[in-house]
C-alpha cells in the first residue's frame, strides 16, 4: 500500500474481526503493519471491537529503549516485540498478536503443536512452535518470540497467547484464526490420548501439494 489511509482502515477492519472472531477478547490483542521507515502499531489499551483508523501509532524504525512515536496515542506495550520482527524478518510486513482461548490453553501447558493434521504445515513446518515465557513487552519476550519464528510464521507464547506474520494484515490473520483452529482441534484430539502425528516425509508431501495451491486473499 502506498496510501497511509487505506493501511489504517485495513489494521482497524482486521482488529474489528479478530474481536467477532473470539480471538482478541477486550484489550488483549494488538496488530501491525509495516512503514515507511517504522511501523503503525495498535494503540495501548486499545479495545480490538471498537478500533478505527485513527487507533494507530507511527513508531520509527530505529526506537530501541523506548519507542519514538508521533500523536498523543501510545504504542501498544508489546511495540518492541513487532518492531524487533520486522528488523529480522526483511519479508514480513504485518503481525497479529492475540490471546485466543485454545491457543492460549495450549500455551499455558507450554505445548507445541505437533504434526497431528496436515494444516499445521500453513506456519511454514511440521510443528507451531511455542516460545519460552517472558514479561510482556520486554526485550526478552522479543527474542523469544523472534527464535521461535525464525523459520516459521507463527508461533505460541509461553502463559501468554499466539503470534501470526504475514505481508498483508489480512493474511496475518487468516493464519492466527487457523492456529487458533488447530489448536482447539489438538486440544479435543489430546482428550482421548496423544493423536497419531504425521512423520517427516508426510508433511514434506504436504509441502509440495500445497506450492501454487488455492488463491491469494
Amino acid at each position: 500500500m502506498n496510501d497511509e489511509g487505506p493501511l489504517r482502515q485495513s489494521l482497524a477492519q482486521c482488529l474489528r474481526e479478530m474481536a467477532a472472531g473470539d480471538l482478541s477478547p477486550g484489550a488483549s490483542g494488538n496488530i501491525s503493519a509495516r512503514w515507511c521507515d517504522g511501523m503503525l502499531v495498535s494503540a495501548s489499551g486499545l479495545k480490538a471491537a471498537s478500533a478505527t483508523a485513527d487507533d494507530f501509532v507511527f513508531v520509527e524504525g530505529d526506537s530501541t529503549d523506548a519507542p519514538l512515536y508521533t500523536g498523543s496515542l501510545r504504542p501498544s506495550s508489546e511495540w518492541l516485540m513487532h518492531l524487533r520482527l520486522y528488523q529480522c524478518r526483511p519479508a514480513t510486513q504485518a503481525i497479529v498478536h492475540c490471546h485466543s482461548p485454545f491457543a492460549t490453553a495450549l500455551a499455558c501447558k507450554h505445548l507445541p503443536i505437533p504434526a497431528f493434521h496436515y494444516m499445521v504445515s500453513i506456519a511454514g513446518g511440521d510443528s507451531i512452535p511455542c516460545c519460552d515465557y517472558a514479561l510482556f513487552g520486554t526485550e526478552q519476550l522479543a527474542e523469544q518470540v523472534a527464535l521461535a519464528l525464525t523459520d516459521r510464521t507463527a508461533c505460541l507464547m509461553a502463559n501468554h497467547g499466539q503470534i501470526s506474520v504475514g505481508d498483508t494484515p489480512q493474511r496475518a490473520l487468516a493464519l492466527a484464526a487457523e492456529v487458533e483452529s488447530l489448536a482447539r482441534m489438538y486440544l479435543l484430539a489430546r482428550q482421548g490420548g496423544e493423536p497419531e502425528l504425521l512423520d517427516r516425509e508426510q508433511m514434506m508431501a504436504v509441502f509440495e501439494k500445497f506450492r501454487g495451491y488455492g488463491q491469494r486473499l
